[in-house]
């Protein structure tokens, strides 16, 4: 087996060439040219350059892949120099397109792993986590840079692109979970849908990830990695009649971040796009094709680029409390509500909102929170109708249960998620049973506000609260259950709260 280095510059942003693909402007960059080889000889090319601060969202670099190739690896990396305070440095992603192509929304997509990985393999039968396992047809491949943040002096990085020729292997026929595990009929499940493993930027295992949430009393987790569907091919054999794996992706934007939740298995979504960009809608209607629901993830999150800004018009949920419940969520929590506010003022339709946990590694708890859904069945189709329909309620963890409902006089009742259908002026009673929220506060909020806060649970957890309105003035009642505060104004940690439940006609 042989080897031949060869180096080449990406020198001058003059003889780069420019290009817009439909979203983001992008940048070409010279291409990697490799010869035919005998099989079992490596060849191998570096490539070295400089990214200026203000590069494109992406940075493509041709690879000229020959016949005969049995796997590409690519290794790279960049400097890091140091920034002043308040000022961002170096980040540049990484992943790999086949000779299909870099058309927004096409078929290229071999892999991602943002900025989790230095290096990654792709062959017929197996590929880097992150990666798409498949054949290494000729034509023009392209590495895929994405240089998140740069500093005032630029990037200066180092690819090295590896081929090694030979015969390929068979790519092997993806096998993926059952869309139903074995359920309890019309009851209330648990899960966690916004979960990472090492398939992205995570250090969970899959099977830890399974085992975690087994151990946290959840009936169903979805697969989110960021930016790549390469995961859905490795869930089949952790699944169980215990345990029912939805498919999807967190499609990462440098405008906010969505989760497609629940979409059919081996479905990719791309992200290369901004809000200005006009294209999240198209993306939108592909997961609801794909049979998936379209949530968008921590909506005012503080990292750089996490926060949504594509507007809530594609939504079928919202995550409102993701992970540790910090003053984002409180803010998310706020937000909701307002639209809640505003769907009964224009008379249309309503987000229900949602928890995740967004775990990635140690210490970060899988199903803290955990969205917890009445549905038909323990199925895919019935999990999301309930997400859909809103009734669902937030928890942090399996040890806090909620019943939480509203009457009128004449028998009416309506659940989480529904309409109580009574007059302006009919008395109506709301009641919220609790479990396993020890010395929480139980406050009942409506389209005016918190109207009724009650006085802390026992040190068991378990409690009735009732209080008594009309939809006349209350168009609108939601439950929170929050933990015990020092002394100030702001209210407690959440400890679980629900949708809604409507009043009037």
């Amino acid at each position: 087996m042989c080897e031949d280095d060869h180096e080449q510059e990406h020198a001058g942003i003059g003889r780069r060439a420019v290009f817009v693909t439909g979203a983001a402007a992008a940048l070409t960059l010279g291409s990697v040219s490799f010869a035919s080889a005998a099989p079992r000889e490596r060849r191998t090319r570096t490539v070295r350059g400089t990214l200026p601060p203000g590069s494109p969202d992406f940075v493509y670099v041709p690879v000229e892949v020959p016949r005969g190739v049995r796997e590409i690896h690519v290794a790279y990396s960049y400097d890091r120099p140091a920034v002043p305070a308040g000022t961002q440095g170096n980040a540049l992603d990484i992943g790999l397109f086949d000779e299909r192509g870099t058309e927004l929304g096409g078929r290229g997509f071999r892999g991602w792993s943002g900025g989790a990985r230095t290096e990654f393999f792709v062959r017929a039968d197996d590929a880097t986590p992150g990666y798409v396992p498949g054949p290494v047809r000729p034509g023009t491949w392209h590495i895929a840079l994405g240089p998140y943040t740069v500093a005032p002096e630029g990037m200066s990085y180092e690819i090295t692109v590896t081929l090694t020729y030979g015969e390929q292997a068979e790519t092997p026929r993806p096998v993926y979970p059952p869309e139903r595990a074995r359920g309890r009929g019309r009851a209330w499940y648990r899960g966690d849908c916004h979960l990472h493993s090492e398939y992205s930027d995570g250090r969970y295992t899959l099977a830890e990830i399974a085992e975690l949430a087994r151990a946290a009393g959840l009936d169903f987790i979805n697969s989110s990695e960021h930016n790549t569907h390469s995961a859905h091919a490795h869930w089949a054999g952790l699944a169980g009649d215990d345990l029912l794996i939805l498919l999807g992706e967190e499609v990462t934007t440098r405008n906010g971040h969505v989760v497609a939740l629940g979409t059919d298995p081996g479905t990719f979504v791309d992200w290369r796009y901004r809000a200005r960009d006009n294209r999240f809608g198209r993306f939108a209607r592909q997961i609801r094709r794909a049979g998936g629901l379209v949530v968008p993830a921590h909506p005012h999150a503080t990292c750089i680029g996490c926060n949504w800004k594509f507007g809530f018009g594609e939504a079928d949920a919202v995550e409102v409390w993701n992970g540790a419940y910090t003053p984002d969520d409180e803010v998310a929590l706020a937000d909701w509500d307002g639209m809640l506010v505003a769907s009964v003022r224009d008379g249309r339709d309503w987000i229900p909102a949602m928890g995740s946990s967004d775990s990635h590694r140690s210490p970060d708890v899988i199903g803290r929170p955990q969205t917890v859904v009445l549905a038909d069945d323990l199925t895919r189709e019935a999990i999301q109708e309930g997400i859909r329909a809103g009734r669902s309620y937030v928890a942090e963890s399996s040890k806090v249960s909620l019943s939480f409902t509203a009457s009128g006089g004449r028998g009416e009742h309506a659940g989480i998620g529904e309409r109580l259908r009574v007059d302006r002026d009919t008395p109506v009673t709301v009641r919220l049973e609790v479990t396993g929220a020890p010395r929480c506060t139980v406050r009942f909020v409506t389209d005016q506000g918190v109207l009724f806060t009650g006085d802390p649970l026992p040190v068991s957890g378990a409690g009735t609260v009732e209080w008594r309105t009309t939809a006349s003035y209350a168009a609108y009642v939601r439950a929170e259950v929050r933990h015990e505060t020092a002394a100030g104004p702001l209210p407690g940690a959440l400890a679980a709260f629900t949708n809604p439940v409507f009043l009037g006609r």
